[in-house]
């Protein structure tokens, strides 16, 4: 385990003034108190705090409490494994895949808020959520983040993220307290991917000025209050991601016929020869369709989606893509080594925004985009169950897919 005098970890402070702010996991864990609710970065199993999450579930199994947690999504297993074992969960919110989590929520052990993913910021900016006093709240009493580093640009004291954003700009605007876990193991050449902006609740809204997936409109840091600050935590774990299936004749098939789909709609002049921005959702089969378009002859695409996988890196490969956007990487562990050996190629082909903006329905709405997702099942007349099994049982959750498709 990183020492707190690591001269890595150290490194990455950059404002020198939040030096007394360092402490271990153990020291961070034990602010945190019963009935907290901690709002986590990560969005899958990239970009998400891991000491002081393992630390948490350390201390609950020697003095048994509960704590709430919001997400971008499902997490890694020191999350949605460790603190579900010691029963550490009281409130989880918006999305898991995680088998363990998944067998509490159906037991009725854990209640599960399922809601679209796009909806969470500014539900929390509003108020729906309560405590476990049953209050009312704006924002988490923690949020958990993690970072490749801490900032300070243009007067202000900025979390620079790692491999996913989720929700975590809410969470640091809202949030009576900030854990920052700098992660050593995650490159500091990730600055500069990020683009943060958060929007304003109505009636204060304006448009969100992108009219493609490649426009940047914020910043490449979170923007954090130092007061808001109470540990900044070295982690050298890396993120733990979730192997793809081979591609396989099947796989192949589906590539093909949304490829043969695809080039009828150019045809027929319902689609330009570039296409219009694409969304996929993750999985083995979100996968195989992408790797279809990797071999087809279209060129000069751009992907508005919410997670990036292997195929992506594929089409940056092949000169295919003009710029990819979306709130985190999901590959497989060999893509994320991939990832990481070619991050000077891949960053500047790909942008991280916040949950709230890569699955804003109006933005998908207005530039065009075409949504890709799996479901458990579908009638004649275009229902789509992406949630339950047998009407009963919840699988993951709604997640994106919503979204995109509305």
């Amino acid at each position: 385990m990183i020492d707190i005098n690591d001269s890595e970890f150290l490194s990455r402070i950059e404002p020198k003034e939040l030096l007394d702010k360092v402490c271990d996991g153990k020291a961070a864990a034990a602010m945190i108190q019963p009935g907290d609710i901690l709002g986590i970065s990560g969005f899958t199993p990239c970009g998400y705090p891991k000491i002081t999450m393992h630390e948490l579930a350390e201390r609950m199994k020697q003095t048994p409490f509960q704590v709430d947690i919001w997400t971008g999504a499902s997490t890694g297993s020191q999350i949605d494994g460790e603190l579900v074992e010691v029963n550490g969960i009281r409130n989880r919110m918006p999305y898991q895949t995680n088998g363990t989590l998944r067998k509490a929520i159906n037991a009725g052990q854990i209640n599960y808020f399922d809601l679209h993913l796009s909806h969470v910021a500014q539900q929390i900016r509003e108020g729906f959520f309560t405590n476990v006093k049953g209050e009312h709240v704006t924002g988490p009493d923690f949020a958990v983040i993690e970072a490749c580093k801490i900032v300070k640009r243009d007067g202000e004291i900025g979390i620079v993220t790692t491999t996913a954003i989720g929700n975590s700009p809410v969470f640091v605007s809202q949030g009576k307290k900030v854990i920052i876990e700098v992660n050593t193991t995650q490159p500091v050449a990730l600055d500069g991917m990020a683009d943060i902006y958060e929007v304003a609740n109505p009636p204060h809204r304006v448009p969100i000025p992108i009219v493609k997936a490649g426009d940047r409109i914020g910043k490449t840091y979170i923007p954090v209050d130092p007061a808001k600050i109470v540990a900044i935590v070295p982690c050298d774990l890396p993120d733990v991601t979730r192997a793809l299936a081979p591609l396989d004749d099947d796989a192949e098939r589906m590539g093909n016929n949304l490829v043969d789909f695809l080039k009828n709609e150019v045809k027929h002049g319902r689609l330009p020869e570039n296409l219009l921005p694409l969304q996929s959702g993750v999985g083995n089969v979100a996968n195989a369709v992408i790797n279809g378009l990797v071999h087809s002859d279209f060129k000069n695409l751009s992907v508005y989606t919410e997670v990036i996988q292997d195929g992506m890196f594929d089409l940056i490969d092949e000169g295919k893509i003009d710029m990819i956007s979306g709130t985190s990487l999901s590959p497989s562990p060999d893509g994320l080594k991939r990832f990481y050996a070619n991050i000077e190629k891949y960053s500047k082909k790909i942008i991280l925004r916040p949950q709230e903006i890569s699955n804003n329905g109006e933005v998908a709405r207005r530039i065009g985009v075409v949504a890709m997702n799996t479901a458990l099942e579908m009638d004649i007349y275009g229902h789509v169950n992406s949630t339950h099994v047998t009407g009963t049982k919840l699988m993951n959750g709604i997640g994106g897919s919503g979204d995109f498709a509305r």
